[in-house]
């Protein structure tokens, strides 16, 4: 009796469901795969633009940020016009006119090279800041206070928007 089983259960198995997919259903998944894949890369490739442009500003923002906070540290020393530096926690900022100067403004702000490209050399203005050394347009620039009564000009390159 247990031999009939066996003969039953092989034929059942020969006759029974299919054991894998078919080359038209491997076809169909792997065409939607790749139609996929051609939607979500470009999307996937456009966030390295949208991280440059968050990067630089977030720069720009620390730069405002840094020379506000040079300035108020300048008015609360008293103001003094000849003054040539202020201390923001415990470093040296060069000032002019009551605000960071181009090489103060790097050490105010934070920004070092290779996380930024400036160009200028530190030291002259206007300071053009870019995002990195292969992304030059995307920047903006730093102009020092021309007299002790305006502030600096912090302004967006033209091509920003396009990083």
């Amino acid at each position: 009796m247990k031999i009939s089983n066996n003969k039953q259960s092989i034929r059942r198995f020969q006759q029974g469901a299919q054991a894998g997919f078919t080359l038209i259903e491997l076809i169909v998944v792997i065409v939607i795969l790749g139609i996929l894949a051609a939607t979500a890369i470009p999307r996937f490739i456009n966030l390295s633009a949208d991280a440059r442009l968050a990067k630089i500003n977030g720069a720009r923002a620390s730069v405002q940020a840094g020379a506000a906070l040079a300035h108020a540290r300048w008015l609360v020393d008293g103001a003094v016009a000849t003054a040539t530096s202020v201390t923001m926690e415990g470093t040296s900022i060069p000032i002019a006119n009551g605000y960071p100067d181009a090489t103060g403004i790097l050490v105010a702000a934070g920004i070092t090279e290779p996380d930024f490209k400036v160009t200028p050399a530190a030291g002259t203005t206007p300071l053009s800041i870019a995002a990195d050394a292969t992304h030059l347009a995307c920047a903006f620039t730093y102009t020092a206070a021309a007299a002790a009564s305006t502030a600096p000009t912090i302004s967006v390159a033209p091509g920003l928007g396009s990083c």
